[in-house]
Formats: structure tokens, sequence, C-alpha cells
């Protein structure tokens, strides 16, 4: 079989994976990345077994786990700082075969591009179209065009593929809330553990990353397109300056120009994530809210299930099928669970917020568990331990 030649628009980190699994199976691959360089200027990442499955298929594992922290226990408290619920992160990695792990998302991105070749790697190139996506597609961008077998869209929330080849798809949706994230300077002595703290119409959590740092975020009930763009770490301080402890540490410990703040999304679902031979993948396919730290999760499943499908086919509109009737049905089902929680964490009518915790405190760690099973509990097509 000659070799093919993929063109994968977005070089994040869904994008990459996407790249690598490629480039491993024998395709030639180009990643188009619109910024002039790839990384990432983000914060914290959270990486549930599922990950780290799809994370060893692309050969990963260990490096990404040399990287990150390992979270052993977290949970859900109220506004005193009382617990309502525990996890045990140990039992999450008994029973899914792999940890809970924290790492900046800057070093999940140079560890994926490090492992491609240099030379496929086109920052700079903004993409406008994609032409002839029945035959072999065309992606028109800044450097000029480019022609392949297949072509990927990997390239976010407002993915100019999506918006060429499914015009009359909706876009995205504000989720009715904002969030913040942030890191930490290094801590003298960090929680033991951490935790998200439920509010009315507010959260906080926060989980420890290397070297004594420690990953913040909160969400925030606000229109859409907030007023407080200017100086998000006022904003963070207004709001959450005065909870339990340890919050008020943690956001002393944050420099101030290091707090990003965004609207938050998701996308209703698509009828399809293949156009002829033109795919979408990750946030372009099936943007969700940060509910259930998934969204990173399931764009590197998309991958390595998206290289599977192809290998070993020269039919690729037949792969891409396959793809498509594996991802969709549960990534889109992942997107509602999320948007459910968040909807759940961001309750403020007091009777409702108190049924809230209520039911939390109530609820055992091993129906938590059984809970999350049909999120976490995935492995890679072709893995031996997939069931």
């Amino acid at each position: 079989m000659p070799q093919r030649a993929a063109t994968i628009v977005g070089g994040g980190i869904g994008g990459l994976a996407t790249a690598l699994a490629l480039h491993r199976r024998g395709w030639r691959v180009e990643v188009l990345e619109r910024a002039p360089e790839f990384t990432e200027i983000g914060a914290g990442i959270s990486l549930w077994p599922n990950a780290l499955h799809a994370l060893k298929a692309l050969g990963l594992a260990d490096a990404v786990l040399a990287l990150g922290a390992v979270e052993t226990t977290g949970g859900m408290r109220d506004l005193r700082g009382r617990w309502l619920s525990r996890t045990d992160n140990a039992e999450v990695a008994r029973r899914f075969s792999h940890p809970l792990v924290v790492l900046h998302r800057a070093d999940l991105l140079r560890v994926l591009a490090d492992a491609l070749p240099a030379d496929c790697l086109r920052p700079d190139a903004e993409v406008s179209a994609v032409r002839d996506p029945q035959h072999r597609p065309v992606v028109e961008h800044r450097g000029g065009e480019s022609r392949a077998d297949l072509v990927v869209g990997a390239d976010g929330l407002r993915s100019a593929v999506r918006r060429t080849l499914w015009p009359t798809a909706a876009g995205p949706r504000y989720a009715g809330y904002a969030g913040w994230r942030t890191i930490t300077a290094p801590l003298a002595q960090p929680p033991a553990e951490g935790a998200v703290t439920w509010g009315r119409g507010e959260r906080f959590g926060f989980t420890a990353l290397p070297g004594g740092r420690m990953y913040c975020f909160g969400t925030a009930s606000v229109p859409e397109g907030g007023t407080d763009t200017k100086s998000p770490y006022a904003e963070l301080l207004r709001r959450f300056g005065s909870w339990p402890d340890p919050i008020p540490a943690l956001l002393a410990a944050v420099p101030a120009d290091a707090v990003l703040r965004h609207d938050l999304y998701d996308l209703p679902p698509l009828p399809s994530f293949v156009h002829g031979r033109v795919a979408l993948l990750g946030d372009a396919a099936h943007a969700m809210t940060p509910n259930l730290g998934q969204g990173a999760c399931q764009a590197l499943e998309d991958a390595v299930t998206l290289a599977h499908c192809l290998d070993g086919t020269g039919d690729i509109e037949a792969g891409l099928r396959s793809y498509d009737l594996l991802r969709r049905p549960r990534t889109q089902a992942v997107t509602r669970r999320s948007a459910r929680l968040g909807t759940i964490g961001q309750l403020s009518w007091p009777p409702a917020v108190l049924l809230r915790d209520t039911a939390a405190r109530l609820t055992p760690m091993r129906a938590t568990l059984r809970s999350m099973t049909p999120v976490l509990d995935w492995t890679a097509p072709g893995d031996p331990a997939a069931r």
C-alpha cells in the first residue's frame, strides 16, 4: 500500500496525538497550527485513567507520568469547608489500571510534539477553508495549500474546518458560567489533598502539581462576555478570597498576571464527525465543559481510535465511518454528563444547594466510583486489555 498523507488542522493535544498515532502507522503527516509556535499557555490538566490508556497506546504514558503528580485523594466540600464526599483515587487506579495524574498542559503538549519529526510541524499556518472533501481534500492556509488523503479538523471550539464543511451545524453554546485557571508559585507546605468547594453559583478547586505548586480553578455564573476580563486576578480574589482554608493562602501565592479567564461552552451534538475524507476530533467535534476533566482525555481517545480505524485498510471512508460510530455516541454522552454536573455544581437557590449538598454527603464512595465507570472504563481499540 503506498504511503498515505494526512493534514491535521490544529496543533493542540488532540491534533498532535492524532499526528503521532498516524505517523507511527506509516502515514506522512503535516500539522498546521495557526499560532507562531507549538506551545500551550494554559494551566493544569487532569488526565484520568482513560487518557493514560490512550497515551500508553501512543507509547507516552511513562513520559507523562514522570512529569505529573498523582492525585491520591480528593473530593467535594461545602462553603464551611466540610467534606461532602471523598474519592479514593488509589481505588480509581486499581479499578481502571492507571492513576489520576495532574500536570501542566504545556508539558503534555511538549511530550507530544517532541515525539514527532520536527519537519511535520507547521506553525503560523492559519487555515481558512477546506475544499474537495469527497476526493483528495485541499486545505487552504496562510502558507498556501495542502492536499492529502485525509484531513483531520482538530482546531478547537471555533473550528474553521467545522465552519467550512458543517455550515448548518449549531455553534458553541454558552454554559452559563465562566472559568478561571491559574497555578500558584511553589508552596512550602502545599495542601495534602485536592478538593472542589461548592458554593452558591460558584465553585473553587485545587489539586497538586509537581514542585510544590497547585493548580487552581474557579467557576461563577455570570453573563456571557463578562466585564472582569481586564483583571482576572482581582475578580478571583473578590469572589473566593474569603472561602475556607486553604483557598486564601493559595490565592496569595498566585502571580497577579497568571490568571486565565474564559467563558465556558460546549458544542451541540453533530449528526456526524465525518464528511467525506475529513474527520473532526476533540473540541472541534465535541467541545465540553470542564466539569468531568475529560476534554483532553476524550481528544486522546479520539486520536488513537481514529488511527486504529484507518489501520490496515485502503478504504479511508470506511475507516472514518467506523471512527464516527465508535466516537460520536461516547463523546456526546460525556458532553451531556459534564453539562449536567455543571448545572448541579452551579446551583445558587439555597434550598436547592442544601438538597445537593445533602445528597452528596449521603452518597457512598462506592456509588460515586460506580457512577464514574462509564467514563473511565475505556481502553484503546486493539489493546489486549480492551473489554
